[in-house]
Protein backbone atom coordinates (compact mmCIF):
# COMPACT_ATOMS: atom_id res chain seq x y z
CA UNK A 1 0.00 0.00 0.00
CA UNK A 2 1.70 3.28 -0.96
CA UNK A 3 -0.01 6.75 0.17
CA UNK A 4 1.01 8.89 -2.52
CA UNK A 5 -0.74 11.91 -0.82
CA UNK A 6 2.61 13.39 -0.26
CA UNK A 7 1.00 16.58 1.29
CA UNK A 8 -1.02 15.27 3.60
CA UNK A 9 -0.42 11.41 3.85
CA UNK A 10 -3.10 9.79 6.60
CA UNK A 11 -2.51 5.54 5.81
CA UNK A 12 0.07 5.48 8.49
CA UNK A 13 -2.81 6.76 10.83
CA UNK A 14 -5.09 3.93 10.38
CA UNK A 15 -2.32 0.74 9.38
CA UNK A 16 -0.01 2.01 12.15
CA UNK A 17 3.02 0.61 10.56
CA UNK A 18 5.96 -0.34 12.42
CA UNK A 19 8.53 2.03 10.80
CA UNK A 20 11.45 0.06 9.27
CA UNK A 21 13.42 2.63 7.04
CA UNK A 22 12.94 6.46 6.34
CA UNK A 23 14.56 7.84 3.44
CA UNK A 24 15.38 11.92 2.40
CA UNK A 25 14.69 12.43 -1.28
CA UNK A 26 16.94 15.28 -3.23
CA UNK A 27 16.12 16.78 -6.17
CA UNK A 28 18.81 18.52 -8.81
CA UNK A 29 19.67 22.45 -8.81
CA UNK A 30 21.94 24.05 -10.48
CA UNK A 31 25.23 24.90 -9.13
CA UNK A 32 26.98 27.68 -10.88
CA UNK A 33 30.93 28.11 -11.04
CA UNK A 34 30.70 32.41 -12.34
CA UNK A 35 34.77 31.65 -13.05
CA UNK A 36 33.47 29.32 -16.08
CA UNK A 37 30.11 30.88 -17.22
CA UNK A 38 30.67 33.50 -20.43
CA UNK A 39 26.99 34.69 -20.01
CA UNK A 40 26.15 33.24 -22.95
CA UNK A 41 22.38 32.75 -21.57
CA UNK A 42 21.69 29.13 -23.26
CA UNK A 43 20.67 27.84 -19.92
CA UNK A 44 18.49 30.51 -19.33
CA UNK A 45 16.85 29.85 -22.82
CA UNK A 46 16.18 25.96 -21.90
CA UNK A 47 14.31 26.36 -18.88
CA UNK A 48 10.63 26.59 -18.84
CA UNK A 49 10.38 27.62 -15.63
CA UNK A 50 12.84 31.39 -15.33
CA UNK A 51 14.85 29.07 -12.51
CA UNK A 52 17.98 30.32 -14.13
CA UNK A 53 18.25 33.91 -15.25
CA UNK A 54 20.69 36.07 -16.85
CA UNK A 55 20.78 39.84 -15.35
CA UNK A 56 22.87 42.25 -17.62
CA UNK A 57 26.08 39.78 -17.65
CA UNK A 58 25.79 37.75 -14.34
CA UNK A 59 23.72 34.29 -13.93
CA UNK A 60 21.07 34.45 -11.07
CA UNK A 61 19.25 30.97 -9.84
CA UNK A 62 16.03 30.52 -8.13
CA UNK A 63 16.19 27.09 -6.93
CA UNK A 64 12.96 26.93 -5.38
CA UNK A 65 11.42 27.11 -9.11
CA UNK A 66 13.49 23.97 -10.43
CA UNK A 67 12.00 21.03 -11.60
CA UNK A 68 15.29 19.09 -11.60
CA UNK A 69 15.47 18.64 -15.35
CA UNK A 70 19.53 18.95 -16.01
CA UNK A 71 19.06 20.82 -19.14
CA UNK A 72 20.88 23.63 -17.92
CA UNK A 73 23.39 21.39 -17.34
CA UNK A 74 23.45 19.86 -20.49
CA UNK A 75 23.54 23.16 -22.39
CA UNK A 76 26.27 24.81 -20.59
CA UNK A 77 29.26 24.96 -23.67
CA UNK A 78 31.99 25.42 -20.60
CA UNK A 79 30.04 23.16 -18.26
CA UNK A 80 30.02 26.05 -15.41
CA UNK A 81 27.01 24.19 -14.29
CA UNK A 82 27.17 21.44 -12.00
CA UNK A 83 24.70 19.91 -9.76
CA UNK A 84 23.69 20.40 -6.58
CA UNK A 85 20.28 18.93 -4.64
CA UNK A 86 17.58 20.62 -2.63
CA UNK A 87 15.62 18.37 -0.28
CA UNK A 88 12.02 17.60 -1.51
CA UNK A 89 10.55 15.16 1.16
CA UNK A 90 11.29 11.70 2.69
CA UNK A 91 9.81 8.50 1.97
CA UNK A 92 8.64 6.32 4.66
CA UNK A 93 8.54 2.24 4.90
CA UNK A 94 6.77 0.32 7.06
CA UNK A 95 5.13 -2.95 7.88
CA UNK A 96 1.86 -3.35 9.11
CA UNK A 97 -1.34 -6.20 10.07
CA UNK A 98 1.35 -8.78 11.01
CA UNK A 99 4.07 -7.98 8.71
CA UNK A 100 1.41 -8.93 5.76
CA UNK A 101 1.09 -5.09 4.53
CA UNK A 102 4.16 -2.55 3.10
CA UNK A 103 3.35 0.55 3.66
CA UNK A 104 5.35 3.32 1.89
CA UNK A 105 4.29 6.61 2.23
CA UNK A 106 5.98 10.42 1.27
CA UNK A 107 5.84 13.47 3.56
CA UNK A 108 7.18 16.56 1.50
CA UNK A 109 8.89 18.77 2.71
CA UNK A 110 7.29 22.06 4.51
CA UNK A 111 7.39 24.65 1.98
CA UNK A 112 8.29 22.87 -1.00
CA UNK A 113 5.86 22.94 -4.03
CA UNK A 114 6.48 20.15 -6.19
CA UNK A 115 5.26 16.85 -5.30
CA UNK A 116 5.48 15.03 -8.45
CA UNK A 117 9.07 14.14 -8.59
CA UNK A 118 8.62 13.24 -4.71
CA UNK A 119 5.58 10.47 -5.96
CA UNK A 120 7.53 9.35 -8.90
CA UNK A 121 10.64 8.13 -6.19
CA UNK A 122 7.98 7.29 -3.92
CA UNK A 123 6.54 4.56 -6.73
CA UNK A 124 10.29 3.52 -7.38
CA UNK A 125 10.56 1.84 -4.54
CA UNK A 126 7.68 -0.97 -5.21
CA UNK A 127 8.48 -4.44 -5.03
CA UNK A 128 7.91 -4.86 -8.78
CA UNK A 129 7.32 -8.45 -8.18
CA UNK A 130 4.47 -7.89 -6.00
CA UNK A 131 1.18 -9.03 -7.87
CA UNK A 132 -0.90 -6.33 -6.20
CA UNK A 133 0.15 -2.69 -5.08
CA UNK A 134 -2.10 -0.10 -3.88
CA UNK A 135 -1.96 3.58 -4.49
CA UNK A 136 -3.58 6.09 -2.35
CA UNK A 137 -3.28 9.41 -4.72
CA UNK A 138 -4.23 13.41 -3.78
CA UNK A 139 -7.36 14.67 -4.29
CA UNK A 140 -8.28 16.39 -7.30
CA UNK A 141 -6.83 15.82 -10.85
CA UNK A 142 -3.72 17.63 -10.93
CA UNK A 143 -0.36 16.99 -11.41
CA UNK A 144 0.58 14.83 -8.65
CA UNK A 145 -3.12 12.98 -9.09
CA UNK A 146 -1.76 12.21 -13.17
CA UNK A 147 1.66 11.23 -11.45
CA UNK A 148 0.16 8.77 -9.04
CA UNK A 149 -2.00 6.91 -11.45
CA UNK A 150 0.47 6.93 -14.48
CA UNK A 151 1.11 3.38 -15.24
CA UNK A 152 -1.61 2.09 -13.31
CA UNK A 153 -3.42 -1.00 -14.46
CA UNK A 154 -6.88 0.06 -12.94
CA UNK A 155 -8.36 3.13 -11.19
CA UNK A 156 -11.09 3.50 -8.69
CA UNK A 157 -12.10 7.04 -8.68
CA UNK A 158 -13.72 8.04 -5.44
CA UNK A 159 -15.49 11.79 -4.36
CA UNK A 160 -17.56 13.52 -2.02
CA UNK A 161 -20.82 14.58 -3.22
CA UNK A 162 -20.76 18.10 -3.36
CA UNK A 163 -20.20 20.17 -6.56
CA UNK A 164 -16.51 20.95 -6.23
CA UNK A 165 -16.30 17.04 -5.95
CA UNK A 166 -18.12 16.28 -8.84
CA UNK A 167 -16.59 18.96 -10.98
CA UNK A 168 -12.89 17.17 -9.74
CA UNK A 169 -14.45 13.32 -10.87
CA UNK A 170 -15.16 14.56 -14.27
CA UNK A 171 -11.76 15.96 -14.70
CA UNK A 172 -10.46 13.01 -13.30
CA UNK A 173 -12.32 10.62 -15.00
CA UNK A 174 -11.36 12.31 -18.42
CA UNK A 175 -7.81 12.84 -17.31
CA UNK A 176 -7.77 8.85 -17.08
Amino acid sequence: YADCDVEEPNAHLFLKPEITDTETVYIFIPRVDESRCISCGECEKICRFSSIIMMGEKIVTYPEMCHGCRGCELVCPEKAITPDRRELGRIITGKSGNGNIDLLYGNIRVGEAMSPPLIKKLKEKFDREEKTVILDSPPGASCPMVATVRDADYVVLVTEPTPFGINDLEIAYEAI
